[in-house]
């Protein structure tokens, strides 16, 4: 991958602030969703941590992006009057995109074992899945890396494609065999899964087309601001919004599956209000 060498204080600050915003957003959700556990059937909590998890593994990878952005570009031409301040890389040093690869590839595919394990489906029926998703899941993130650090566009579109594959099968098994296995979980639990695998789709969607920016004719710095824009975006939507999804299907199960268990939160929640009140 061609490094950018400038960006101008508007670009700069704009990724800088992105990757903030990513960094917290996965620290708060991964706090979050471990003191929510206790809050579901124990059979559902190993989805609330395995969630917690990928959020914690990806707050861990974006502090290191944001360190990595933030020594790589230094400030030209601060309080000199009648020169923009410009942020240049710095020589021998560059910004390293690899980070994100080695983030997805281990969160990406404990993302799809946090959906199998939230419906509690048979031993047979889980590991069946799993053994389609999870190796999909490395394949597909094992092939873009070396279209990700190419400056040529032929490799770049080669690596995108053979990419593409395990994507689409994927897709597959999540939007057909993931329907059968869960025909039996409660009507809210089936809308929600729905939602849970377009959430999965749109945000995905957008890896494809950041990937693409400089295959369209996007390059230089605006293609790196954009590049950086679209995956933290829909790192923040595939984490931290899939995981307060997989914490709401989780509760529907305990509260369909347990009525005791149901009564006993439903008891609390006007306890605690009255408790905030007083």
């Amino acid at each position: 991958m061609e490094q950018v060498l400038e960006l101008s204080n508007a670009q700069f600050q704009t990724v800088y602030n992105v990757l903030s915003l990513a960094l917290a957003s996965m620290a708060a959700t991964t706090v979050f969703l471990l003191a929510v556990t206790p809050r579901v059937l124990p059979r559902y909590r190993l989805a609330l941590v395995v969630s917690a998890m990928v959020c914690f593994i990806a707050a861990y990878h974006y502090m290191r992006i944001f360190d990595s952005f933030s020594d790589a570009y230094i400030a030209v031409g601060a309080g000199t009057p009648g020169v923009q301040e410009v942020f240049q890389l710095v020589k021998g040093d560059g910004f390293n995109e690899g980070y994100r690869y080695v983030d997805w590839l281990l969160t990406v595919p404990l993302l799809l074992f946090e959906t199998v394990a939230v419906l509690a489906l048979p031993a047979a029926v889980r590991r069946g899945l799993l053994w389609k998703l999870i190796p999909a899941s490395a394949l597909m993130i094992i092939l873009g890396y070396p279209g990700e650090i190419t400056a040529d566009i032929t490799a770049k579109a080669i690596w995108g494609a053979l990419s593409t594959i395990p994507f689409i099968y994927i897709l597959y098994v999540l939007f057909v065999e993931l329907s059968k296995a869960a025909k039996n979980q409660p009507n809210q639990v089936g809308k929600e899964l729905n939602g849970l695998r377009w959430l999965l789709l749109a945000t995905w969607g957008v890896y494809p087309i950041s990937y693409a920016f400089p295959m369209i004719g996007l390059d230089g710095a605006d293609s790196f601001v954009y590049r950086q824009i679209g995956y933290s975006i829909a790192d923040v939507l595939a984490k931290c919004l899939y995981g307060l999804l997989i914490f709401k299907i989780a509760r529907i199960k305990s509260m369909d599956d347990s009525p005791e268990f149901a009564e006993a939160e439903m008891k609390e929640a006007p306890s605690s209000k009255a408790g905030a009140a007083a």
